[in-house]
Parts: structure tokens; sequence; C-alpha cells
């Protein structure tokens, strides 16, 4: 069996997903601001993706400036002017659903790849960097990659500027299979683009019969092993080469939205035993320590930060948008039993989660509490 994308179901989601989120943000307002963009969704890694697009183009407006003949951009006072305007530009990120919606489109298809396939993506990326000049690309647009990084940022100031773009490729192909055991799941990562619309992995990935010949079967030869999805596509480069101009200054606003990528840590992939609602509702309707009673509002805004800190480190492994994506369809569950089932379903063996230990149980008294009649 080989594995193929389905790329009809990838364009029809990410402009489903489009829509949906500028419908969204855009129901009486004409612009979009950078700060809203880093929250636009509960995914970072398609906010950041769409960010990267407008650095891109704002690299793209600085080299069209310098590109005129008649000026002298070289000049110290030029550029500490022209730096100082793009930096100000920076800070005025003012977009319409128009030019927006496209750009969500294509940063979901991104991040679609770099949690499937991140070899691909990253190679892909590789091949945008000016000639001779791979690692400063890296260095530049590192901040923008949030899913599977550690596939690609290792090569930061370690392969120097002496490697050509196949070097950088094998050596992409070759760090993955060492570090893929300890990369998040894919389904976790994909699990954050549930809050605006579910994405369905088995129709993403569809499984083929690998083709064989008439004197194979005639000879009932032993098939090899199909390969994996990212052996069968690994050495699949297209060339489709976008020049980045010559990195400059970086820009305020790039420096202040950005931050430091969620380190993501390997669970050991255990079924741990599931959670029991009755058991949880009959332990924790017991409980009456003050401040247990009560009715709670919307989960994703009534953790503590000391709460979301624990449990974002415990139970989510570092990843935020993970935790707010868990509290965001425990709200609308419905029930403390549904909600209960989601989390067994969701959660708990995928994450390896300990159901006895205290951050568990902190946080299905949470759940508990959400829906206390």
């Amino acid at each position: 069996m080989t594995v193929q994308i389905n790329s009809n179901y990838l364009e029809n989601y990410s402009k489903e997903y489009a829509q949906l989120v500028c419908d969204r943000f855009f129901n009486g307002r004409q612009f979009i601001t950078g700060q809203e963009i880093i929250q636009l969704t509960s995914s970072t890694q398609v906010n950041f993706f769409v960010i990267k697009r407008l650095f891109e183009l704002w690299q793209e407006e600085l080299a069209k400036l310098k590109s005129s003949p008649y000026f002298d951009y070289r000049d110290i006072a030029v550029h500490d002017a022209l730096t100082q305007f793009m930096n100000v530009l920076s800070r005025r990120i003012k977009v319409e659903r128009t030019y927006l919606e496209p750009m969500v489109n294509t940063a979901v298809k991104q991040a679609i790849e770099v949690a499937t396939d991140p070899v691909s993506f990253y190679q892909r990326e590789i091949r945008k960097a000016p000639s001779g000049k791979i690692n400063d690309f890296l260095r530049e647009n590192k901040k923008y990659y949030k899913w599977n990084d550690k596939v690609v940022t290792f090569l930061i100031d370690k392969a120097g500027f002496g490697h050509d773009v196949e070097a950088y490729h094998r050596a992409i192909s070759a760090n993955y299979q060492v570090i893929k055991d300890s990369l998040e799941s894919v389904n976790l990562l994909l699990a954050t683009l549930g809050e605006v619309k579910a994405f369905n992995l088995d129709l993403y990935l569809v499984n083929e019969p690998a083709a064989s010949s008439p004197e194979a079967e005639e000879e009932k030869l032993p098939q090899e092993p199909a390969p994996s999805f990212f052996e069968d596509i690994e050495d699949d480069q297209p060339i489709s080469p976008a020049p980045s101009p010559t990195p400059v200054k970086e820009p305020e606003f790039v420096s202040k939205v950005v931050g430091t990528p969620p380190v993501f840590k390997s669970n050991p992939a255990s079924a741990g035993v599931m959670l029991n609602a009755s058991k949880l509702r009959a332990q924790f309707s017991s409980e009456s320590y003050k401040g247990m009673k009560g009715i709670m509002g919307e989960l994703s805004e009534s953790l503590a930060l000391n709460q979301r800190f624990m449990f974002t480190k415990e139970l989510f492994d570092g990843n935020a948008d993970l935790l707010r994506h868990a509290l965001k369809s425990i709200d609308v569950a419905g029930s403390f039993e549904a909600a209960v089932d989601l989390v067994n379903s969701r959660f708990v063996a995928e994450l390896g989660w300990e159901t006895d230990s205290e951050p568990v149980q902190e946080f299905m008294r949470l759940v508990y509490r959400k829906f206390l009649d």
C-alpha cells in the first residue's frame, strides 16, 4: 500500500476554513491588524504563516524601493531613514478581507503540510533562500515555524555557508529519521484546527494498492514492505523557487508578535486507564471545600494563570494551542458525561495521561464544576 494526498480535499478544506474564519472576524469589521492576526485562530501555526506572508510582502516592498536606479540607497542616511520608515509601516498592518482570505487559505495548506510531511515542507522552504544565504534565511524565518520546527532549526549556525541546497535537503531528511519519534503527534497538531472546522486525516491521506507487474504475480515473489508516507515522498523536491530579498533589519512588529516556539515533548504512547464519569461525579460531589460549588462560565476563559501553566506543561505537552482547543471543545460538550467521553477519546490515551495524577484530577474537577447543576 502507498499513501497518496487527496489534493481536492485539501483545497476544499482550506477554502472553507478561510471563509469561516473571515466570516467570523469580519462580521461588522472592515480591517484586521497585525496583533489581531496573531490571535485570529486557535492554531498558532496558521496565524504565524499569515504573518510570515506579510513579512515577505514587507520585504518585497523594500526591494521595490531599493531597485530604483535614480537614488543611492547605500547612503547611510538613506538607509537609516528607509529602515525607520519600513519599521513604522510594519506596525501599521491593515488588511481587508479580500486580501486576508487567500492568505489564510494558503496558511492552512502550509500548516497541514508541515504537520503531516515536515520533511518536504522544510525542503521546499530551503529552496526559497537566496543563493549562498540558506543559513541567514533559516535564522530569519525560524520564528514563524511553530510545528515540527526541530526538523530544520537544528541546522541554523551549524551547516555554515559552504553547503548547497541538496546538502541541506539530505540533512533535513536524516535529522527527521533521528527525531521523528519525539515530534508532536500529527493528530494533536491538526486538532487545533478543529475549533473552526474539523480536519479528517483519513480523507486527506488515502491508502492505495501498490501496482504489481504480471511477472511478479506469476512468480508470486514476496512484496517489499510498503514505504512510509515520508519515505515515499522524501525524494520529491518540487522546484518552485520564490526569491527572497536580502534580509534587512528586522521590523519591530516581527520582534514583538513572535515568541519562542513551544517545545513539544513526547509522551509515552500508553493507553492509560480511562476516566469514569460516574466515579468522578461521586468523588467531586462529596467535596465540600470552599470554592468547589458554583457554576463556571466558559472553561477557556476561567482558568487561573497557574492552572493554565500547569495544564499546558503537565497534560498537553507544552502545547498551549491544544489546551485552548480542548477547553473550547469541552465547553460545548453539553454534559459532564459527554465531556469525560471527549477527554477519554482525544487526550487520555493519546497523551498518556495518568488519570490518578493531581493535574488530571484538578482538570476534571474544573470540568465537573462547568457542568454542575
